[in-house]
C-alpha cells in the first residue's frame, strides 16, 4: 500500500482525496518507482475539473514526477533498482509509489536533483518543443511569452534569451515582473495595469512579434493575434483562464496571414527517440547553465488541495512540487 491523491468525482480542490492505494508488483515491461517529488501543473487542474477527460473514475492526479527504481518487471533491461529516474505520463503521479512502462522513464543525470527532475519532465519538455520544434527560435526573433513568471514561463524566458531572442513577457504583478526580468525578459508588461497589445506595438515600433507563446487562453485572445507581425505564429498551448473560444479562420488572414497551432507535449515525445532527444537537450541546458530551475513552492502530497488553490489563484511563481 502507498498514499495517493485520487479524484472520485470531478470538481473543485476538495475533489482531491488523500488515501491509501494498492500498488501491485510490476508487470512485464514495467518499473516500480518510489517517488521523491511530484510536479504541480495547470493540466492537473484541467483533469480535476473535468475540462480534460480522464479515462475513468477514480483516477490518481498528476503528470510528472521523479524518484528511484525499487523493482523491475519481467523483460526490463534498461533500468535497475537504485536508478534515479523521472517521467512525464498522463495521470497517476500524485502518489508515493507507482508502476510505469519503462519506455516512459528517463535517467536523471547526477547533477539534476529529484526536485528539478520532477518539474522538468512536463514543464521543461514543453519549453523544449515550443522553442525548438513548434517555432524554432533564433537570435533575430522577437517573442512574446504570456504568464512569464509561471513554471513554464520562467523556463521559456531563460531559454529564449539564451537562444538570442528579444523576449517580452506579460505578468500580473510587480513582484512577478521582477522575477521575469531576472529570468531573461527584456521587457515585462503588467497586464492588469497596461494594454499589452499597445505596449507590444510600442516596444516593437509597430513591427510586432515573430511568435506568441500563449498558455493563458481566453483572457489573452484575440489580443495575442494583434501582437504578431505578418506571417507570425500564434502558439496556444494552455487554458489557464479558460479555453480560447471558437473563431473564424479568416481572423488569421485579417491579422496578416498568420499561422496558428494548438500543440501538446504527447505529440512531440510520442516515440522513445523523441523523448530522449528532448530530455538530453533539456538536461544539457540545465547542466551547462543556460537554464536554472526555479522551484519556489513545496507542499506535502496530502496538501495537494491547498497547492491547487494557490495555483489557481495565481499565488505561485515558478515551479511547485508535491512531496510524497
Amino acid at each position: 500500500m502507498t498514499k495517493a491523491v485520487r479524484v472520485h468525482k470531478v470538481g473543485g480542490p476538495e475533489a482531491l482525496v488523500y488515501e491509501s492505494v494498492d500498488v501491485p508488483a510490476p508487470g512485464p515491461g514495467e518499473v516500480r518507482i518510489r517517488q521523491h517529488a511530484v510536479g504541480l501543473n495547470f493540466i492537473d487542474v484541467y483533469y480535476r475539473t473535468g475540462l480534460y477527460k480522464a479515462p475513468g473514475l477514480p483516477f490518481i492526479a498528476g503528470n510528472e514526477a521523479s524518484g528511484e527504481v525499487v523493482a523491475v518487471g519481467p523483460g526490463v533491461t534498461h533500468f535497475h533498482p537504485g536508478d534515479r529516474v523521472a517521467y512525464y505520463h498522463n495521470l497517476g503521479a500524485y502518489t508515493g509509489e507507482r508502476n510505469l512502462p519503462w519506455e516512459k522513464l528517463v535517467k536523471l543525470p547526477d547533477h539534476i536533483t529529484h526536485e528539478q527532475g520532477a518539474v522538468l519532465m512536463l514543464k521543461g519538455l514543453t519549453v523544449w518543443y515550443l522553442l525548438h520544434k513548434t517555432f524554432k527560435v533564433e537570435p533575430h526573433h522577437r517573442v512574446l511569452i504570456h504568464a512569464a513568471a509561471g513554471g513554464i514561463g520562467l523556463l521559456a524566458c531563460q531559454w529564449a534569451r539564451a537562444l538570442g531572442a528579444h523576449v517580452i513577457g506579460t505578468v500580473g504583478s510587480r513582484e512577478k515582473a521582477e522575477l521575469a526580468e531576472a529570468n531573461g525578459c527584456d521587457h515585462v508588461i503588467l497586464y492588469n495595469e497596461e494594454d499589452f497589445v499597445a505596449r507590444v506595438k510600442q516596444i516593437s515600433r509597430n513591427e510586432g512579434c515573430d511568435v506568441v507563446y500563449d498558455g493563458v487562453g481566453k483572457a489573452t485572445f484575440p489580443g495575442s493575434l494583434s501582437c504578431l507581425k505578418p506571417r507570425g505564429m500564434f502558439v496556444s498551448f494552455g487554458n489557464a483562464s479558460g479555453p480560447v473560444p471558437p473563431f473564424s479562420i479568416a481572423e488569421l488572414n485579417n491579422h496578416g496571414s498568420l499561422f496558428a497551432t494548438r500543440p501538446k507535449l504527447n505529440d512531440y515525445v510520442g516515440t522513445r527517440k523523441e523523448l530522449l532527444e528532448g530530455a538530453d537537450t533539456l538536461f544539457a541546458a540545465v547542466i551547462n547553465g543556460k537554464l536554472h530551475v526555479p522551484i519556489n513552492h513545496a507542499y506535502a502530497l496530502k496538501d495537494a488541495a491547498k497547492a491547487h488553490i494557490d495555483l489557481e489563484s495565481r499565488k505561485t511563481t515558478g515551479a511547485s512540487i508535491l512531496k510524497p
